[in-house]
């Protein structure tokens, strides 16, 4: 009787072929694959917290968008402060204000808040994105794993997510230049799609392969099939069953119906339209089609927010995108009854310096600045129309009511229903907690009360 090491010695090349035909749909099997699994399993999700939310959409802006030219202008600052910017709109609740190029999102104010003393410190795109990202402050030799991987995991292995895609979606690219799944490691994944969404075709790694008809990705399959000897001689060997199974995912996925969720010719061209025919107004409605498939969190990448040198022309061509993409986002949830089941967070790894620098080689260019910044929160349970925190009169500094990385975190968790204090396993068994607790007792900051 042959062992199951022996088995897959002898399936080696099988495997590269396997490989080559599917890329990265690997990443997306479920099912059968087991791919997240434990052998040791995390405490259960607390019964005590009722979920209000059954999914996250994360507008992360890299690179970290100031936050003076988005959600919290300030106006009698002067030039050195407002640079272009210099005259904010209302929005549909009285008193807040935002950007002047933000008119779609002005009419939605009532749907979302924003929280405009987010706070760190820290002015390094890695570190500062894993502070945002996990909650957490550096310097534990643990590396934590991101919201995004410990929602994915615990949906997966604690709460019985099903399906071929995974339950943490990437668009298009990772969002960081640090480990998400952290101590997770491969248990938690995140599928980056790669690819354009506003693409004529928009080619998914592992899923869609560019000017490859299915007709073409068939009779792929039966050539692979052909050429596969070893199991025709031996059809009945136990340990084919899985990498059968694992064939016939994939091949769903690329030529079934579960793939299909990745097409948005599907969508009606004016509501296309109306996101914006750009990769982050098409990835948002990508988002929207992912959580509505039952996708438990699904981030966007939109990059170009790195503006040191003038920002302002980068920000005319970067808040509009935002504006129509956001805010139809939101309403489009709304619409189909899922904003209340879906959070929205959006934001950066930090904000850039409120005061303009003018002088060459910067040409009204805009620093990293993590001091103070801004985030919004919509749907899932949180309430909209609010603000929370207030900046000093230039947005340098936080004037009251703090709000750490931490204090996000922990609120989309509970909005989630999951214990923030839950613990999970690491490669050497340790049990560690989703997030850590408040980072400062004795300032004024923990969740987000305010709008849960």
């Amino acid at each position: 009787m042959k062992s199951d090491s022996d088995i897959f010695i002898k399936l080696t090349r099988r495997e590269a072929i396997l490989c080559g035909v599917f890329g990265a749909a690997g990443l997306l099997l479920g099912d059968s694959s087991n791919a997240w699994a434990l052998p040791t399993a995390p405490a259960p999700i607390s019964p005590i917290i009722k979920p209000k939310a059954k999914a996250v959409i994360q507008l992360w802006m890299w690179g970290g968008p100031s936050h003076l030219d988005t959600f919290d202008p300030k106006p009698g600052a002067g030039a050195d402060y407002t640079g272009a910017f210099t005259s904010p709109i209302k929005t549909n609740v009285d008193g807040i204000v935002i950007n002047e190029l933000m008119t779609e999102l002005a009419k939605c104010m009532d749907k979302f808040s924003i929280i405009r003393s987010v706070t760190h410190g820290n002015n390094a795109h890695e570190t500062a994105a894993y502070l945002v990202q996990s909650g957490n402050k550096p310097g534990d030799n643990i590396v934590h794993p991101g919201l995004g991987a410990v929602v994915s995991y615990l949906k997966a292995y604690n709460a019985g997510y099903k399906g071929l895609i995974p339950p943490y979606v990437v668009l298009t690219q990772l969002l960081g230049r640090f480990s998400e799944s952290g101590f997770l490691g491969s248990r938690a994944p995140a599928f980056a799609t790669g690819g354009d969404p506003n693409a004529q075709t928009f080619v998914v790694e592992g899923v869609v392969a560019e000017g490859i008809t299915s007709d073409r990705q068939k009779a792929r399959r039966d050539l692979l099939h052909s050429l596969n000897t070893l199991q025709n001689a031996d059809p009945k060997e136990a340990g084919f069953a899985s990498l059968s199974d694992a064939e016939a995912q994939a091949y769903e996925l690329i030529l079934g119906d579960a793939g299909k969720v990745f097409d948005l010719s599907q969508e009606k061209d004016d509501l296309r339209n109306r996101y914006g025919r750009t990769s982050f107004g098409q990835s948002c409605l990508l988002a929207r089609r992912l959580v509505e498939r039952g996708v438990p969190y699904v981030s966007i990448n939109f990059g170009g927010w790195d503006t040191h040198k003038q920002n302002f022309p980068a920000m005319r061509r970067l808040v509009p995108a935002l504006d129509k993409g956001m805010s139809t986002l939101i309403q489009d949830l709304q619409d189909r009854g899922l904003l209340d089941s879906t959070v929205v967070w959006w934001g950066g790894e930090f904000g850039r310096t409120p005061k303009v620098q003018n002088d060459a080689p910067w040409n009204g260019g805009r620093h990293h600045w993590g001091q103070c910044f801004s985030m919004a929160l919509a749907g899932g349970g949180f309430q909209g129309g609010h603000v929370i925190g207030v900046s000093d009169k230039t947005g340098e500094n936080v004037q009251d009511r703090p709000v750490y990385p931490n204090d996000i975190v922990r609120s989309i968790l509970i909005q989630l229903g999951i214990d923030p204090d839950v613990k999970l396993p690491d490669a050497q068994g340790q049990m560690i907690a989703a997030a850590p607790g408040i980072w400062d007792p004795t300032k004024q900051s923990g969740i987000l009360k305010e709008i849960m």
